[in-house]
C-alpha cells in the first residue's frame, strides 16, 4: 500500500481533466487504488431502482454523486496563500509517555509545504 499526500479533510486543486482548476475539499481517500473523492468534483448521475424502504415511502430515481479521481490529479492547497503546492516531510522530535510514567524520545512526521515551509 502507498502512502499518499493528500488525507481527508484537506483542501486540494484539480490540476488535470475535465474539472481543472476546481478546489474542493478532500471527502473519503482510498489508498489502496491511489484514489479520493473530493467534494464537487467528478460529478456522476447514479440511476438506482425505486423500491420502498419499511416506512412505506419510495427510494431511487437519478442520484447526482462524485465519483472517485486519480490521486495524481490533485494538489494540496497552501493555507498560506491559497495556491497548490507540493507537499514535503519533516522530522520532528517529540516526548512520549510509557504506561509505567517513564518517558523517551521518538521522532514523528509532519507535512510541509514546499512553497512556503509553513506545517499543513
Amino acid at each position: 500500500m502507498s502512502k499518499l499526500h493528500v488525507r481527508k479533510g484537506d483542501t486540494v486543486q484539480v490540476i488535470s481533466g475535465k474539472d481543472r482548476g476546481i478546489t474542493g475539499k478532500v471527502i473519503e481517500v482510498y489508498p489502496e487504488s491511489d484514489r479520493l473523492i473530493v467534494e464537487g468534483v467528478n460529478r456522476i448521475k447514479k440511476h438506482t431502482r425505486v423500491g420502498q424502504n419499511a416506512r412505506g415511502s419510495k427510494t431511487g430515481g437519478i442520484i447526482t454523486t462524485e465519483a472517485p479521481i486519480h490521486v495524481s490529479n490533485v494538489m494540496v492547497v497552501d493555507p498560506e496563500d491559497g495556491r497548490p503546492t507540493r507537499v514535503g516531510y519533516r522530522k520532528e522530535k517529540v516526548e512520549k509517555r510509557r504506561p509505567d510514567g517513564s518517558t523517551y524520545e521518538s521522532e514523528r512526521s509532519v507535512r510541509v509545504s514546499k512553497r512556503t515551509g509553513k506545517d499543513l
